[in-house]
């Protein structure tokens, strides 16, 4: 693989976090510059070119969304970044949030100039306390350097962030319940609509990024959309921030152009570097615990939105999670699902009782004691809870089964015959041995 253009994650490990002095000299605040000299209208005519998708995992166009929140007449309007990262497997928001925190606030800055607002919000998950103590510190550097506060670069421009500390609920990344947890209020999804643009925090016109789509604003102002757009697909502007994690030799955070195969991701030396133990693929996991599953026949394809939708597979949060051949895939849906019951917020039906039914069942297949009945249950209790939840947990909380089901349904029915695999769900007796 050639040389990687890292454009967000070039800083990391190699500056001092919060130095604002550090990070002027690396080239940090010339977005914010530049920004200061164009219209409002112009920047987001950038992002708009740029084709920045949002990196939270929705994939929606941030021009777009920013375009909206322009046209809404109310003030004041609030910026506010979701940093409340629980989808497992996905950790490439806490390397920006603790390594490169002021390019996340010159972002932030940028943000808040296009649509004249005051005040900013960042929501860190409570198990980043380290990396909180970090960005507040990253704050007032750029506070007293003059990049942030009051009279910003002497231009008169006032901008003001505000960290919110998240107590630990998976749900709050759900950008409504996010919002009630800001407003502290118990953090539920709230019925939409009306949309956060028009009703958001504090009940005013409201801006919800995430921390990696936030980041890129620096970048697509200073070089412009169409230089950003180069660097990906002609759909997916720009690179993306991957989490390896797993059965995989390299695990760690790696940023990649749009465009690198599946494949490549998993096995090249300079990213993933293959399975340990000579071991082979059985499925890899994208986009966290809500993301679908895929088998080695979609490893050629190349990992941007589109070709992966294409694939039935997504990008989500950037999360790939690799398993090989001695995991079984019933033990794995098993750990999916325990998750989902103890983040649902328990406020719909069925996401508060399915997933437990669905545990139920899981639990049966393992133990060799389902039945086909079961299995058709299951694929019932999977259609109801993608159509009926209340928000996008529940719906999402059985993309990996039903795609599992899909690629690995001899094993599901494997199973009823006691017939696991990976030889871990049953006993020696139970397996003939």
């Amino acid at each position: 693989m050639s040389k990687i253009n890292k454009l967000i994650s070039g800083n990391c490990g190699v500056i001092c976090p919060d130095c604002t002095e550090d990070y002027v000299k690396a080239g940090g605040y010339q977005g914010l510059k530049k920004a200061f000299t164009m219209k409002p209208e112009d920047i987001i005519d950038e992002v708009k070119k740029a084709k920045l998708l949002g990196r939270g995992g929705a994939a929606y166009p941030a021009g777009s969304k920013w375009e909206q929140l322009l046209e809404i007449p109310e003030f004041p309007k609030y910026i506010v970044i979701n940093a409340d990262e629980g989808e497992p497997g996905t950790f490439k928001d806490k390397i920006l949030l603790g390594q490169d925190p002021l390019r996340v606030i010159e972002g932030m800055t940028i943000a808040g100039y296009v649509f004249n607002s005051h005040d900013g919000y960042i929501y860190i998950r409570g198990e980043y306390r380290a990396i909180q103590k970090v960005f507040q510190s990253a704050i007032d550097n750029a506070v007293k350097a003059g990049y942030l506060g009051k009279n910003i670069l002497g231009t008169g421009f006032e901008f003001n962030i505000h960290i919110m500390t998240g107590a630990g609920a998976y749900v709050c990344g759900e950008n409504s319940a996010l919002l009630n947890s800001i407003e502290g209020k118990a953090g539920r999804p709230r019925i939409k609509p009306p949309h956060l643009a028009e009703v958001g925090l504090f009940l005013l016109p409201t801006l919800v990024n995430n921390v990696e789509s936030i980041a890129n604003i620096p970048t697509i102002v200073l070089e412009g959309g169409d230089k950003y757009l180069s660097y990906g697909t002609k759909d997916s502007g720009g690179t993306k921030l991957i989490c390896l994690s797993g059965n995989v030799a390299n695990r760690g955070v790696y940023e990649i152009p749009f465009g690198v195969s599946l494949r490549d991701a998993i096995y090249d030396p300079q990213l993933g570097g293959g399975i340990p133990n000579g071991k082979k693929l059985k499925f890899f996991h994208l986009g966290g615990q809500s993301g679908p599953i895929g088998g080695e026949a979609q490893l050629d394809t190349p990992y941007c939105y589109k070709a992966l939708r294409n694939a039935g597979l997504s990008v989500g949060s950037g999360a790939i999670v690799v398993m090989d051949e001695d995991v079984c895939v019933i033990d794995y849906l098993k750990g999916v699902t325990e998750f989902f019951i103890h983040e649902s917020c328990g406020k719909c039906t069925p996401c508060r009782e399915g997933n437990k039914q669905i545990y139920a069942i899981l639990c049966k297949i393992a133990a060799g004691e389902a039945v086909q009945d079961d299995l058709v249950i299951l694929k019932r209790l999977i259609d109801t809870m993608t159509i009926a939840s209340f928000c996008g947990l529940g719906q999402s909380a059985a993309v990996a089964l039903n795609t599992c089901w899909k690629l690995f349904k001899t094993e599901f029915e494997d199973h009823l015959n006691k017939k696991c695999p990976a030889q871990v769900c049953f006993t020696e007796q139970e397996r003939g041995e």
